[in-house]
């Protein structure tokens, strides 16, 4: 919190198991939402059950509303009650009504969903840990770089940040507040300045 009147800047990093859970759903049900956003690194071929093109479209849009709950429940609070799906844990809530086909679409993953999640999420932890308070240095040079750049005081701002194991090397927004970092880019310290220095820039 900085000092009364003065502009405050809210970076949170996470590799969330919500958010990992989610995109490892997307991926194994073949859903093409977000398809700018690789998949995930060390999730097995699937094939799909056959369905038509209705039927896949009506999943993709529950998923991206799933997606959108989950990855920004503040901005895309459901209109009903939420309810946890069995074999999820906590990870996954859908609301009562309208997500019938995803609910059951989902069940047969469920295992392996919450495995890989909670599996990358400790590796995150482990090497955050390692890290220590130099994780958040790339965060405030490219501030810092910014203000001198524009001359004058960054903007408020707040920034969530998923450090996820990706198969490709990039940055990508993935909510209105959120973006999507690879795993080994945020793990290299001069890359990741490079990175996220536009964002820095596009948000404050």
């Amino acid at each position: 919190m900085n000092a009364a009147g003065a502009p405050e800047w809210v970076v949170r990093e996470d590799a969330a198991p919500a958010a990992l859970v989610a995109l490892h759903l997307r991926q194994v049900l073949g859903i093409r939402e977000l398809d700018e956003v690789p998949h995930l690194r060390g999730i097995a071929p699937t094939t799909p059950p056959e369905r038509t093109t209705a039927e896949q479209e009506v999943l993709a849009a529950q998923w991206r509303a799933y997606w959108e709950m989950t990855i920004e429940p503040q901005a895309h609070p459901s209109p009903v009650p939420l309810d946890l799906i069995e074999g999820f844990e906590t990870l996954v809530a859908l609301p009562t009504e309208g997500f019938a086909e995803f609910a059951s679409a989902i069940a047969p993953h469920a295992a392996d969903a919450v495995d890989f999640a909670r599996s990358a999420h400790a590796r995150y932890a482990a090497r955050a840990e390692a890290a220590g308070g130099v994780a958040y240095r790339g965060y405030a040079s490219a501030l810092a770089q910014h203000e001198r750049r524009v001359g004058r005081r960054a903007h408020s701002f707040e920034l969530n940040v998923q450090v996820l194991p990706l198969t490709q090397r990039g940055v990508w927004w993935i909510g209105s507040l959120t973006i999507a970092v690879t795993d080994g880019l945020r793990g290299d310290v001069v890359a990741f300045d490079a990175a996220i220095a536009p964002i820095i820039a596009e948000i404050a």
